[in-house]
C-alpha cells in the first residue's frame, strides 16, 4: 500500500488540525499546568473530542462508532501531539477501545456508549517496574467465588485516578517472564480495596501508582480468555504503541515547526541564523528523519488496519515506536539547541515538547525497548 493518505484522511486531517489549534493550543496545557489541575485533561474538551467523532474512531458502526482505523486515529493523534493537548484519546478511544474490542459483547456494551459520548475515561494498568515489560506481570489474580481477587501494584498507569474504567494485567498462572498465564480484566472505577496516587510527571501530566489490596471482580470482568489475556493485551498495545507513535510523530513535528520559523526570525551578525549554513545542514538532517519517520508510522498503521493480530504488523509497530521515539528526541533537541539558552525557559514552548516528548517516548516501552523486541522476534 502507497505510503500517503487517501482524500477522505486529508479531509480528516484538516478537520482535526483546526480543531485541536482553535480548542486546545499549547496555551491551554500551559493553563492546565499552572492552575495546578488535579484530573490531567479538560472534561469539556473531551466531551468536545467526542462531538467530533474522535473517540469513537475505532469503533465499529455497529457499535456506534465512527467505523474507522488506526490511519485515521493516527491523524487525529498527530495533531494532539503537535499541540501538546492534554486528553484521554490515546489511552481511552485507542488502546482501552481496542481490548474491549477483543473481549464480550456484554464489554462493548457497557463502555463503548460512553466512551463515545466522552461520558467515560479508561486508564491501562499495565506496568509494574521502572521500564516497560508486560511479559513481566507478577500481579496476581486468585480464584474466589465465581471471580477472582486482584493483588498488586501498577504504575505509570495515566489517567488511573480518574478512570471509571481499568484495564488491569494480572496473573492468573505462569511464572514471571512469560506470556502464557496472563488475563486482562476490566475494573470499575470505586472497586473495594483499590486506590490511586497520582503523581505529576515531567510534562505536568499525571499518572498513578494503583494498589490492588485483594480487589474482588467477577468473572465476568476477564476480557477474553483466562490465562490466554496475552492476544487481547497485545492488540491493546499495538493500537496503543502506534497510537503513541502517532502522537509523538506530531511532538517531533511541532518541535520542528518553531524551530524552523526561529532560524527565520532570529537574527545574528544582521541575518536571520538560519541562513548559517551549519544551521540549514542540521534543519535539513531533521525534516528527512521526520518524514522516515512519517512513513513508519503510517506502514505500521495501515498493516494493524490490514491484519490487526497479525506479525508483520507488530513488528511494523515496533519500528514505529523506536523510529518516533529516535526522530522525536532529535527534534526537540535541536529545537532547544537552535533557540540556544532561552530554549530552556519556560516562556519558550519548545521545552515543552521535550517534556511530552521524553514522557511519550518511554509509554508502552522506549526505543531501545522496541528495536530489541523487532531484533529477537527477525531471528537475531
Amino acid at each position: 500500500m502507497a505510503l500517503y493518505l487517501t482524500e477522505d484522511q486529508e479531509m480528516l486531517r484538516d478537520s482535526a488540525e483546526g480543531f485541536v489549534r482553535e480548542k486546545a493550543p499549547v496555551a491551554h496545557m500551559r493553563k492546565l499546568r499552572d492552575g495546578d489541575d488535579k484530573t490531567g485533561y479538560d472534561p469539556a474538551l473531551w466531551k468536545d473530542f467526542a462531538e467530533m467523532g474522535f473517540s469513537s474512531i475505532l469503533m465499529s458502526e455497529d457499535d456506534g462508532g465512527l467505523g474507522l482505523g488506526h490511519v485515521e486515529a493516527g491523524v487525529v493523534l498527530e495533531e494532539v501531539g503537535k499541540n501538546l493537548t492534554p486528553s484521554p484519546l490515546l489511552s481511552t478511544g485507542i488502546a482501552a477501545v481496542a481490548a474491549l474490542k477483543e473481549g464480550g459483547a456484554h464489554h462493548r456494551e457497557k463502555w463503548f456508549p460512553k466512551i463515545a459520548a466522552g461520558d467515560a475515561v479508561a486508564a491501562l494498568a499495565i506496568d509494574e517496574t521502572a521500564k516497560h515489560d508486560p511479559a513481566m506481570t507478577r500481579m496476581s489474580a486468585e480464584r474466589s467465588g465465581n471471580g477472582f481477587k486482584l493483588s498488586g501494584r501498577k504504575q505509570f498507569v495515566v489517567h488511573g485516578h480518574v478512570a471509571d474504567l481499568l484495564i488491569v494485567a494480572a496473573r492468573t498462572g505462569g511464572s514471571a517472564g512469560e506470556t502464557d498465564g496472563i488475563t486482562l480484566f476490566a475494573v470499575e472505577k470505586g472497586a473495594a480495596k483499590m486506590s490511586a496516587d497520582a503523581r505529576r510527571l515531567t510534562d505536568a501530566s499525571l499518572a498513578s501508582v494503583v494498589e490492588f489490596d485483594g480487589v474482588e471482580v467477577d468473572a465476568d470482568a476477564v476480557i477474553g480468555e483466562v490465562d490466554q489475556g496475552w492476544g487481547p493485551l497485545s492488540a491493546m498495545l499495538a493500537a496503543g504503541r502506534a497510537g503513541a507513535s502517532a502522537e509523538m510523530l506530531g511532538v517531533g513535528q511541532g518541535a520542528a515547526d518553531i524551530s524552523y520559523t526561529y532560524l527565520k526570525e532570529r537574527t545574528q551578525f544582521g541575518v536571520p541564523i538560519g541562513s548559517f549554513q551549519a544551521l540549514q545542514h542540521r534543519a535539513a538532517h531533521l525534516y528527512a528523519e521526520l518524514e522516515v519517520a512519517r512513513a513508519a508510522v503510517l506502514k505500521a498503521q495501515q498493516l494493524l488496519d490490514e491484519q490487526p493480530d497479525g506479525t508483520k504488523a507488530y513488528r511494523a509497530v515496533h519500528v514505529a515506536k523506536a523510529m518516533t521515539g529516535w526522530t522525536t528526541t532529535l527534534a526537540v533537541q535541536e529545537g532547544v539547541q537552535f533557540h540556544a539558552g532561552v530554549g530552556m525557559t519556560d516562556e519558550y514552548d519548545i521545552g515543552l515538547y521535550m517534556k511530552r516528548g521524553r514522557v511519550l517516548s518511554e509509554l508502552f516501552g522506549d526505543a531501545n525497548y522496541h528495536a530489541n523486541l523487532l531484533a529477537r522476534e527477525s531471528g537475531y
